[in-house]
């Protein structure tokens, strides 16, 4: 009998995440107009609009859209002008994976499993949506580039270098390796690009947040956290060995549960004022979730039609 797509192993095959391509029509990553949901707190759909490429700037013309008006050239010119787009037939999406060392963890699954999986997924939604499908991927010190290209080839080189760099080992801490991961990002992102991030995002710098913000100026940006329940919230209280053969750590649960909840939801404050300044939404994805449904469901809230 042949496996479900999501009873794959600890740490997924190349035919596990081939096997994720039916379970990726529940993903809409289609046409939307931009519009605001109720849901997410005010935030603009993350989708701008299908078919639309930025083309060039020209001076403002009555009728023009006011949203449209290009700040900096109006301010360095002296005079209005507004942005023009033209319609393509793809657009670009772009993800971008963290399978960093803090990645290695989980209680149920590991955060790079379910990370690989989520990819997977949605590079497979824009792929059946007619999308071009590219990205870069970081894991230890090593990172792949892949531009965004059209049709099926370019999501099965995207999915084997997930299988190739998805961590099989606890690896040590490499100092930017995210910040060089969004800066090659910032690259390779035409304007007009839908930019997918998955990452624990604890690793966050001031680096990394400007590179995600000069993302937001032109693109359509979704971070999708990736956490484990057991960050969140400290095992009931007591003794416990942590880590793995050679790195383990005593804990007592009673005594730490208080910084333990506290160094969490700094973190997700953090991270939730950082999705307030880009203006783009977040979709945690624990662990333990099925990614198909906490996806399909945070894809509907954040590009729902206007």
């Amino acid at each position: 009998m042949s496996r479900r797509p999501d009873e794959e192993g600890v740490f997924p095959s190349l035919a596990d995440l081939i096997g994720l391509r039916g379970a990726a029509r529940d993903l809409e990553l289609g046409a939307r107009r931009l519009a605001l949901s109720v849901q997410s707190g005010g935030y603009r759909s993350v989708y701008r609009g299908r078919g639309l490429e930025f083309d060039e700037v020209r001076v403002y013309q009555p009728g023009d859209d006011v949203r449209d008006i290009d700040w900096r050239v109006t301010a360095r010119r002296g005079r209005p002008h507004t942005k023009l787009y033209r319609e393509e037939r793809d657009r670009p999406v772009l993800l971008f994976v963290d399978l960093g060392h803090g990645m290695f963890f989980g209680s149920t699954r590991l955060k790079s499993t379910q990370a690989v999986r989520a990819a997977a997924l949605l590079a497979w939604a824009a792929e059946q949506a007619g999308d071009r499908i590219g990205g870069v991927i970081v894991a230890g010190d090593d990172h792949r580039t892949r531009p965004a290209l059209p049709r099926r080839e370019a999501v099965l080189l995207l999915l084997k270098t997930l299988v190739e760099l998805q961590p099989r080992a606890p690896r040590p801490p490499v100092p930017d390796i995210c910040d060089d991961g969004l800066a090659r990002l910032v690259h390779i992102a035409h304007p007009g690009s839908l930019i997918l991030v998955l990452s624990d995002f604890q690793t966050l710098s001031g680096d990394a947040e400007r590179f995600l913000k000069r993302l937001s100026q032109h693109n359509d940006v979704l971070l999708v956290q990736v956490y484990d329940a057991l960050e969140a919230e400290p095992p009931p209280p007591g003794r416990y060995r942590l880590g793995v053969p050679g790195q383990l750590v005593d804990l007592d649960s009673n005594a730490a549960a208080s910084r333990w909840r506290q160094h969490f939801a700094e973190r997700q404050r953090r991270l939730e004022r950082l999705t307030r300044r880009l203006g783009c939404p977040l979709i945690g994805l624990s662990t333990a979730a099925n990614p198909v449904t906490v996806l399909a469901r945070g894809l509907r809230r954040h590009g729902r039609a206007a």
